[in-house]
Order: structure tokens, then sequence, then C-alpha cells
């Protein structure tokens, strides 16, 4: 590291103080050394305004010259600035006092740069490091925009973060869909045991990521909810109600008609999950979980091991979706393929 002594000046009656300009690496810092109370301290000082702004114009040097990797080129230069403004400001204790000093870079960058750095997104910066400075920021995070961040930056639970950042690269969510899952509290009703299989990244199961409630929207604005009226309008957004149930559902029919003795019964939906590999039986209910409707759906669940289901795939799983738990009931259900959850229509 080379260093060019400029000046050298100060000396008092109290104690005697030595400021040192030096250039290393390109960087302009300020070395302050004084003695009080025949104590020595050393100061540095960095021009953290020039480095914020040479981040932000070697970024823009490198998306007009790496337009493929620009999104990561984003992410780190934000990071970093996020970085150098915490620091600007005496630490990440004090960060939150020090809004005037924001509120100057931001007019000194806009007029620099001629482009709006606004207070806005320089505190979004600022957070972004708060929040990420113990996370990796590798290569399949940034497969998410700055876009992106900025919404999960309303977030203060990196465990909520860390589950929609997933979903959000698994399904290849865009920025309007990642802010409908959010708005929707998709993470907030999950399963408690679900939570804590994500943070200790343990393997899910085919139950796991059922929304309680499962929300569904009443785009016709039905006054009275029959189960018929609760099937039409799940079929009016299959995809929808899809997501509410989890990953890897897809739909086979409705009103599936099968035959028990010489009576026909019709299952409300028929499902497969190819993650699991198996079956899924769903009945509607406009009422509270009663535990006859176990019985129902536990024949048709052996109906279909016996009558569609092949040898490679797993047993058939069954969820009623009712207008009110009863996990009373629930308890003492025997079958652990069989699962409730309650719907609510928006």
């Amino acid at each position: 590291m080379v260093l060019k002594l400029q000046k050298l000046i100060l000396d008092c009656t109290e104690f005697h103080i030595s400021v040192i300009f030096f250039v290393s690496n390109n960087k302009t810092c300020f070395l302050t050394l004084y003695i009080k109370n025949s104590n020595l301290y050393l100061v540095i000082n960095v021009n953290y305004y020039k480095e914020i702004k040479q981040e932000l114009l070697n970024n823009e040097i490198y998306k007009k010259v790496k337009d493929y990797s620009k999104n990561r080129s984003d992410l780190m230069t934000y990071y970093n600035v996020g970085k150098l403004l915490v620091y600007a400001q005496g630490g990440e204790k004090r960060a939150k006092y020090g809004d005037n000093l924001i509120k100057e870079y931001s007019l000194k960058l806009t007029k620099e740069l001629n482009k709006k750095y606004n207070c806005r997104n320089l505190m979004n910066m600022r957070k972004f490091y708060i929040i990420f400075k113990n996370e990796i920021v590798n290569a399949m995070r940034s497969q998410l925009t700055w876009t992106h961040y900025r919404e999960l930056l309303k977030l203060k639970d990196i465990n909520v973060i860390n589950y929609y950042i997933n979903i959000s690269i698994e399904q290849n969510l865009s920025y309007r869909e990642l802010h409908e899952r959010i708005k929707n509290n998709e993470y907030e009703r999950l399963d408690d045991k679900t939570k804590n299989k994500l943070i200790a990244k343990e393997k899910p199961k085919v139950n796991d990521f059922i929304k309680n409630p499962i929300i569904i929207k009443n785009t016709l604005d039905y006054k009275d909810i029959s189960e018929q009226v609760l099937k039409k309008l799940i079929l009016e957004d299959i995809p929808s109600f899809l997501k509410e149930l989890g990953d890897g559902f897809s739909f086979i029919k409705d009103e599936y008609k099968i035959k028990i003795g010489d009576r026909y019964n019709y299952i409300d939906l028929l499902l497969f999950n190819y993650i699991y590999n198996c079956f899924v039986v769903i009945e509607l209910k406009v009422t509270e979980f009663k535990s006859e409707h176990i019985g129902q759906i536990k024949k048709y669940m052996n109906y279909i091991d016996k009558n569609l289901k092949n040898e490679l795939q797993e047993n058939t799983i069954g969820i009623i979706i009712c207008k009110k738990n009863n996990y009373f009931v629930l308890e003492y259900v025997s079958d652990d393929r069989i699962f409730e959850a309650e719907y609510k229509v928006i």
C-alpha cells in the first residue's frame, strides 16, 4: 500500500493533533492522530460521498458493457452503497438518525450524476445492506431484480423474506406476482410446523404448504355461498387455487364420477401432485369440519388407490376444505393422509 504524505498540521497546548491526508488504492482518506490525557487515538475519516458516487458511476458503466449481468451488478452496487451509508452515519445503531446526511447525498448525487437518486432509494440501499449483511448475496439471489428486493424490504423478519425469495426464484415470480403473494399474507397462512421446517431447512411434505385459510376470490359477487358456488369460484381461477395448496398440484377433473356398489358418487375435485407423485381428493364443505366428512373422503381416497393409482405412485391424500376448522375432531383422525383447511371468500 503506497501512502502519499501531503500535509502535517496543528499543535495545541492541551494535546497534539496530527492530520495526514493520503491517497491509497485510489481512495481519499483523512487520518487523524491525537493524544489526550496520555492516551493515543487514531481516527480514519473516509470521503464516503465520493466512494458512493464512484460505486454508482462504475455500475452505470458496467451495465453498458455487460448487459447480461447488469442485475447482479445493480444488487452488489446497492449493497455496497448501503454499507457506505451506514459507515458514513456512524454505524448501524446510529444510521437511523442520520437521514439528514442521506438528504444531502441525494441532492448532490441527483445534481452531479444527472440521475434521480432520491432519499427513498438511498434508504432502501441502506436497509438492503443492514438486512442482508449476514446473508450470502450469491448468484441465485441475484436472479431477482432490485424491484423485487424493494418489495421485500418492506418486510422485517428475515425468515419471511427468505421464504418469498425462495418461492420467487423457484416459481419465476414477477414483481407484481410477488407483491400479490405478500399482500395475501401467504407466509402468515402457513402452519407453524411448516415455518419451523423452513427455518431448519428440513424436507417438506405434500401438505406443508397448504395455506390456512385458503383464499378464494368472489369475482362474481355471490351473496350466498353454497358448495356449488364455492366450486364454481374455484374453477373460475383454478391456477390461483392450486397455488394456495402449494407446489406441484395439477387439475384433473371436477365432479369426478366413481361407482361404489350400485351407486355413483362424485368427487368435488380430483388433482394430482407431480412432485409427490400422488392423487389428491378435494372435498368442499360450507359448514364446520365434522367427523362424517372424514369417512366420506376416506372412501373416495380408497377408491382412487384401488382403481386409479398404479404401483409406482404414492397413496392418495385427501384435503377437506371447510368454512371453519375443528381441531378437536381432527385430533382423533388416525389417517395421516387426510388434511383440512378453512376457506375464506374475498
